[in-house]
Protein backbone atom coordinates (compact mmCIF):
# COMPACT_ATOMS: atom_id res chain seq x y z
CA UNK A 1 0.00 0.00 0.00
CA UNK A 2 0.78 3.41 -1.45
CA UNK A 3 1.38 6.71 0.63
CA UNK A 4 -1.69 8.58 -0.05
CA UNK A 5 -2.64 12.19 -0.60
CA UNK A 6 -5.33 14.31 0.42
CA UNK A 7 -6.67 16.72 -1.80
CA UNK A 8 -8.72 19.43 -0.36
CA UNK A 9 -11.62 21.55 -2.62
CA UNK A 10 -12.83 24.40 -1.43
CA UNK A 11 -16.12 26.50 -3.42
CA UNK A 12 -15.21 30.07 -4.56
CA UNK A 13 -17.24 32.76 -5.92
CA UNK A 14 -14.85 31.90 -9.15
CA UNK A 15 -15.14 28.56 -9.56
CA UNK A 16 -12.59 25.67 -6.72
CA UNK A 17 -9.67 25.94 -4.93
CA UNK A 18 -7.84 22.60 -4.62
CA UNK A 19 -5.10 21.82 -3.06
CA UNK A 20 -2.77 19.02 -1.30
CA UNK A 21 -2.37 18.71 2.49
CA UNK A 22 0.51 16.58 2.10
CA UNK A 23 2.46 18.48 -0.50
CA UNK A 24 2.87 22.20 0.27
CA UNK A 25 2.76 24.26 -3.49
CA UNK A 26 0.07 21.41 -4.90
CA UNK A 27 -2.24 23.98 -5.23
CA UNK A 28 -4.71 25.20 -8.29
CA UNK A 29 -7.88 26.71 -9.14
CA UNK A 30 -11.04 25.55 -11.32
CA UNK A 31 -14.22 26.28 -13.15
CA UNK A 32 -15.44 23.20 -12.34
CA UNK A 33 -15.17 20.62 -9.28
CA UNK A 34 -13.75 18.14 -12.44
CA UNK A 35 -11.48 20.84 -13.64
CA UNK A 36 -9.81 21.80 -10.36
CA UNK A 37 -9.39 17.70 -9.78
CA UNK A 38 -7.62 17.76 -13.11
CA UNK A 39 -5.51 20.58 -12.80
CA UNK A 40 -4.37 19.40 -8.95
CA UNK A 41 -3.10 15.84 -10.75
CA UNK A 42 -0.54 18.22 -13.11
CA UNK A 43 0.16 20.87 -9.99
CA UNK A 44 1.17 17.43 -7.87
CA UNK A 45 3.64 16.02 -11.27
CA UNK A 46 4.97 19.57 -11.34
CA UNK A 47 6.05 20.11 -7.95
CA UNK A 48 7.36 16.68 -7.68
CA UNK A 49 9.51 17.66 -11.05
CA UNK A 50 10.41 20.92 -9.50
CA UNK A 51 11.90 19.68 -6.31
CA UNK A 52 13.94 17.01 -7.91
CA UNK A 53 15.45 19.12 -10.01
CA UNK A 54 16.13 21.63 -7.41
CA UNK A 55 17.34 18.83 -5.37
CA UNK A 56 20.05 17.76 -8.40
CA UNK A 57 21.27 21.03 -8.26
CA UNK A 58 22.28 20.97 -5.02
CA UNK A 59 23.67 17.96 -5.37
CA UNK A 60 25.86 18.63 -8.54
CA UNK A 61 29.26 17.96 -8.42
CA UNK A 62 29.19 16.12 -5.25
CA UNK A 63 29.25 12.01 -4.81
CA UNK A 64 26.11 10.60 -3.67
CA UNK A 65 24.22 7.24 -5.01
CA UNK A 66 21.07 7.24 -6.00
CA UNK A 67 18.38 4.97 -5.34
CA UNK A 68 14.70 4.27 -6.55
CA UNK A 69 12.89 3.61 -3.15
CA UNK A 70 9.47 2.38 -4.89
CA UNK A 71 6.20 3.03 -2.52
CA UNK A 72 6.79 4.58 0.63
CA UNK A 73 4.45 3.03 3.19
CA UNK A 74 3.64 4.84 6.06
Amino acid sequence: MGTKLTAVFQKSPYGYIGYVEELPGANTQGKTLEETKKNLIEAIRLVLEANKQLMEEELKGKEVTREEIGEVVV
